[in-house]
């Protein structure tokens, strides 16, 4: 524990960053054993009062990260700069990093939650993908262990805006089951920070609808490294830092099979998943002056490179299904010929060049590149057979299979390819005006070239008549130039009071139109409660049409469409306190957004099928709360509750069906109906604990309820989402040692800092849940919704080796 000695003070002004100089918002700044509390602003800005000519001990705490205690004794200085990095609680507890700062970062003033990384790598989870603990917060949905894909308050898969560096990062085109999807592309070994936003964000932020996650990679100090292996697949990072610390550098790679997974599933054949990538960021400090004591320079490079190669072959062998009612239960039994091949391999990139001219003033230079190359081959032909099934105490015997209903064959080829590649180049810039005024401004160009050739057709041979179910063939490339720029103001009025406004343009060439997006966010406390603070936001959102948006289920470009609207209006309020003589912090906001040019879409499994038209209106409303914390001490945790209600307005949707007989009722407008992402309640949750005077000795349990989603035969607008999904139910757990090998004496001789074990059970409750549903017929022209469940209950051994 430092101590400083200074003269006379009566203010402390400081700073609070993490060890990579992010600024944290809402770290507790308090004067131990007194009532005196504080937060710090959207620039990590704090002050504080102490007593005069006595000695004084400052308390800084931030959830995920370690408490830091400065004592400042009898001073005769009436102002004291502190800058204060605190260290993740993963680390052993550095000294108190103590100068004067005018720092220029800032950060939001709106909705946002910040995560541990230490947690991302040590939530248990199928794959050990990075994006499970975003699906135990509050507005999330992911309603799919084995997918990283996740949809916000309503809004689908590709209404998420995902930063890295600064570096904006795209998800795979032609992916249709989560079984091909492979790994996220964040690697949790390599992250420092982590931001994630669900309404509300500022202009500086890009062209979507429903969320920011922004991640920042570290930057070392030293040699370390990591080696995660399991039944699984394994995981390699090194990082390090050059003498003078100028230049740094982390690499991860990762590897994932599962086949264990696919075994547990109900299709049996043989599986061959493999998913690789690689990562490497590279940072250098290029300034004249540099000095390893005060970083980071005037002038810094951060080089981002990634490369990913996801192949999936499957030889489908048999699958069996039971489903219906009490009254009547369907076996359904499939036995397959041919295979399935997946290949995505993507390259993505990027460099981020900053510039700080004085203390007040820097830019950035930000340039990308994605270059993906994506193939699905599939010729699978499914021969079903439909057995009536006796019920418990009806028939010879229990789940005796009594009548063949019905006999057919399920033809499906694919030949499609896609290959994309995305340029982008960004300059921002930053001036801290003084302590009170902030103003960014930043521009953004962007090339796409897009060649997508599609070719698949679906035959159905039931009782020798063959049906041609989907027919699809096209080549089609698209060339286009995107445009971005924005400019805001943050303002702190006062110690109490912070307004950020701004505005936002996107241009593209493709449908010539321009949108224009004003936004603000206020964040106030009360005088005399300074542990609450109440947050506000309201703005315009738009999402230019991407490639996925343009093509329609019959494979043809709308060039025409127009970029879908959303009014973001979003009121919360934070509650900081001490319960058990430990920090919590309870989160509570409303939200309500207003969608115009919706372009509807049909969910299959992880893939959407948009209808490539702006022909319907939407609005999503709701509650997340969400309470965190030192449950157990030292061990962060959160419980979570979302209640939402999403309703969507096609123009044209008519015809009403009868649900049992499908025949016509009458014809009138449906009005509003629900959104494929209408899950209205969703709880989710994260616990650790550990042995009593034993904390090597840990548990993780994690896990996510939710009311089940709407869904319904795929091309008939008239009955669109008029069934419901059953409950999603989905808790795993582990159980963790973690052995110390390093300690002080020898941490110079001994390489190896420590060992993690875990012992994981996957699904604990063994729930079957559904992830979409096949439609097949019999003689009689039934239509059966056949369930495909996701994995069942399965054992898994991981650990990780430090050093």
């Amino acid at each position: 524990m430092p101590v400083l000695v200074f003269a006379q003070t009566t203010t402390v002004n400081g700073v609070v960053t993490t060890e990579a100089g992010i600024p944290l918002e809402y770290a507790s700044v308090s004067l131990k054993n007194t009532q005196q509390l504080t937060h710090t602003n959207a620039a990590g800005r704090f002050t504080l009062s102490i007593p005069s000519g006595k000695e004084a001990s400052i308390l800084i705490r931030y959830i995920g990260f370690q408490e830091q205690e400065v004592i400042i004794k009898e001073t005769a200085q009436s102002v004291i700069n502190l800058k204060i990095a605190l260290v993740s609680s993963a680390q052993n507890l550095a000294p108190v990093i103590i100068s004067g700062t005018n720092s220029a970062n800032n950060n939001t003033t709106g909705s946002i939650m910040r995560l541990s990384p230490r947690i991302s790598k040590e939530i248990p989870s199928v794959f050990n993908d990075f994006n499970k603990v975003l699906a135990t917060l509050p507005g999330v949905i992911s309603n799919n262990e084995l997918s990283s894909t996740y949809s916000v308050r309503g809004g689908n898969y590709d209404e998420n805006l995902v930063y890295v560096n600064g570096i904006e990062i795209y998800r795979p085109f032609l992916v249709s089951n989560a079984q091909q999807e492979g790994l996220s592309f964040v690697n949790p070994d390599l992250v420092q920070d982590i931001q994630f936003s669900t309404g509300g964000w500022q202009p500086r932020w890009g062209d979507k609808l429903s969320s920011v996650l922004n991640i920042e990679y570290k930057k070392p100090r030293k040699l370390a490294g990591s080696v995660t292996g399991g039944l699984m697949g394994g995981e390699f990072h090194l990082e390090n830092a050059s003498k003078n610390q100028r230049a740094t550098y982390l690499l991860g790679v990762r590897y994932k099979n599962q086949q264990l997974v696919f075994r547990s599933l109900e299709t049996t054949g043989n599986y061959q998943p493999n998913f690789l990538d690689a990562q490497v960021y590279i940072n250098l400090d290029l300034s004249r002056n540099f000095t390893a004591n005060n970083p980071p320079g005037k002038t810094t490079l951060g080089i981002l490179v990634s490369v990913a190669r996801n192949k999936y072959r499957v030889v489908p062998s048999y699958r069996e299904t039971s489903f219906g009612t009490t009254d009547r239960i369907v076996r359904l039994g499939i036995q397959f010929s041919g295979h399935e091949r997946m290949e995505y391999e993507t390259y993505q990139g990027g460099f981020n060049l900053k510039h700080y001219f004085k203390d007040r003033f820097f830019t950035e230079l930000i340039g990308s590149a994605l270059l993906t190359h994506e193939r699905e081959l599939r010729d699978i032909a499914a021969s079903y057979l439909f057995y009536d099934v006796s019920p418990n105490g009806q028939g010879r015997s229990s789940n005796d299979m009594v009548r063949n209903v019905e006999a057919g064959t399920n033809l499906e080829h694919a030949r499609n390819k896609l290959a994309a590649r995305v340029f982008t180049l960004e300059n921002r810039y930053t001036w801290q005006l003084n302590g009170q005024n902030n103003i960014q401004l930043g521009v953004k160009t962007s090339r796409e070239k897009i060649a997508d050739q599609l070719k698949e057709y679906a035959l159905t041979d039931s009782a020798d008549y063959i049906t041609l179910n989907q027919s699809r063939a096209s080549s089609l490339n698209l060339y286009s130039f995107r445009h971005q720029a924005y400019g805001q103001h943050t303002w702190q009025i006062d110690s109490l009071r912070t307004i950020n406004y701004g505005v936002r343009a996107n241009y593209w060439t493709v449908n010539q139109q321009l949108v224009i997006s004003p936004r603000v966010q206020l964040r106030a406390k009360l005088p005399n409660q300074p542990a609450w603070i109440f947050k506000a936001a309201a703005g315009y959102y738009y999402q230019p049409p991407f490639y996925r948006e343009l093509r329609n289920q019959a494979g043809e470009l709308n060039t025409n469409l127009q970029a879908q609207k959303s009014v973001h209006v979003v009121a919360g309020a934070e509650h900081y306190f001490r319960s058990w003589s430990r920090p919590f912090k309870w989160t509570s906001e409303i939200y309500y957004k207003r969608l115009s040019n919706v372009i509807p879409y049909e969910v299959d499994n992880v893939r959407l099928r948009y209808f490539a038209r702006n022909n319907a209106k939407a609005y999503a409303v709701g509650l997340d709360m969400r309470v965190n914390g030192d449950f157990i001490k030292g061990a962060e945790s959160w419980f979570s509750l979302g209640i939402m209600s999403t309703k969507e307005d096609i123009t044209g949707d008519s015809t009403i069906y009868d649900l049992n007989t499908f025949k016509l009722i009458k014809k009138e407008p449906l009005g509003y109906i629900r959104r494929p992402t209408d899950q209205r309640v969703t709880f989710g949750f994260y616990f650790q604990d550990h042995i009593p005077n034993n904390p090597s000795l840990k548990l993780y349990l994690n896990g996510v309820i939710g009311t089940g989603l709407p869904f319904s035969p795929p091309g008939n607008e008239s009955i669109r989402n008029q069934y419901n999904m059953p409950f999603y139910r989905r808790v795993d757990v582990g159980f963790s040692k973690l052995v110390s090998f390093r300690t002080i004496e020898s941490a110079k001789t001994n390489p190896l800092e420590s060992l993690w074990i875990s012992l994981e059970v996957l699904n604990l409750i063994a729930a079957n849940n559904v992830v979409s549903y096949s439609y097949v017929k019999d003689i009689y022209n039934v239509t059966y919704a056949v369930p495909n469940y996701l994995s069942s209950r399965l054992i898994n051994l991981r650990f990780i080796a430090r050093f």
